[in-house]
């Protein structure tokens, strides 16, 4: 099937004049054109737009994500992975950081895609994406500049995490994911759900800020066997409700991050303290 201008603007919820202009500017216009001049977007061109669409909406600019948007998300390979030495991860961490520091978006996610491909969830995020992450915190906080070099390397991450497909089979989620109320870093949640994409699991995220009552509600209603709560301050840890959702939800309730140091926790409530616990947890309950 084909689609008019009209049609796939609709579909995408953006003007018409915006889908005409990343045609003129980044060539992203139709594959087709009738008899008489007019544009038709095929499928396949709707898909571009819509990665284009998320990507701005990340806020990232219109030409970058236009390179990515081209992009095919990227699939790990079938098989085992490659493992990531010292030197090798040490190189990747430094042309990660070079990219990052120039702003360069395109081959940040390029890196990070071509990381998990060869690596795998784990080790790149272990050996590669959380050191470089480490280090451009220690940047900003020393310098009280450049937030936003520590934020589009972010992005870029999340976009290359996100190409891993997700498991779309029936069945419970093994996982709902949360961040604590006004906890604000929810990297690491998407990094534990592509990595459990990685074993074929379903799970879900909730995201960024999710007041305890919302938090209540989601997991009422999808009933996953596994609830883990983000957090990287005890102000926020402290606010998340773990008597209540243990004694009503019938899921294991594990919590994660530096958040939760030193906060008394319920018997009942299991601390993974690295991504490779978390999946152990996650994928030795659900068997």
């Amino acid at each position: 099937m084909t689609y008019t201008p009209r049609a796939v603007a609709g579909m995408l919820g953006i003007a018409p004049t915006t889908l005409r202009t990343w045609d003129q500017r980044y060539g992203l216009g139709p594959s087709v054109r009738t008899d008489g001049g007019h544009r038709r977007y095929e499928d396949a061109d709707i898909e571009v737009l819509r990665r284009m669409v998320g990507l701005t909406a990340q806020g990232v600019a219109a030409s970058a994500a236009a390179v990515l948007a081209r992009k095919q998300p990227v699939a790990p390979p079938d098989g085992e992975r490659t493992p990531i030495g010292s030197a090798a991860a040490l190189m990747a961490q430094q042309s990660f950081l070079g990219a990052a520091k120039r702003l360069d978006e395109p081959t940040m996610a390029d890196l990070a895609a071509k990381l998990l491909a060869a690596h795998g969830v784990v080790a790149a995020w272990d050996a590669v994406f959380v050191p470089a992450l480490v280090e451009l915190g220690e940047l900003v906080a020393a310098s009280g500049q450049g937030v936003e070099t520590e934020h589009l390397a972010s992005g870029s991450i999340l976009h290359a995490l996100r190409g891993i497909p997700r498991t779309s089979g029936p069945g419970p989620l093994s996982v709902l994911m949360s961040c604590a109320p006004d906890e604000q870093h929810w990297l690491p949640l998407e990094a534990l759900g592509a990595a459990l994409s990685e074993q074929d699991r379903r799970w879900g995220n909730l995201g960024a800020r999710v007041p305890a009552e919302a938090l209540r509600d989601a997991v009422a209603r999808l009933c996953p066997q596994v609830v883990l709560v983000w957090a990287h301050r005890q102000d926020l840890a402290l606010r998340v409700p773990l008597e209540e959702l243990g004694t009503r939800s019938g899921a294991v309730i594990a919590v994660a991050g530096s958040g939760w140091d030193g906060v008394a926790l319920p018997s009942f409530v299991r601390r993974p303290k690295s991504l490779t616990e978390a999946i152990g947890l996650v994928l030795d309950l659900v068997r």
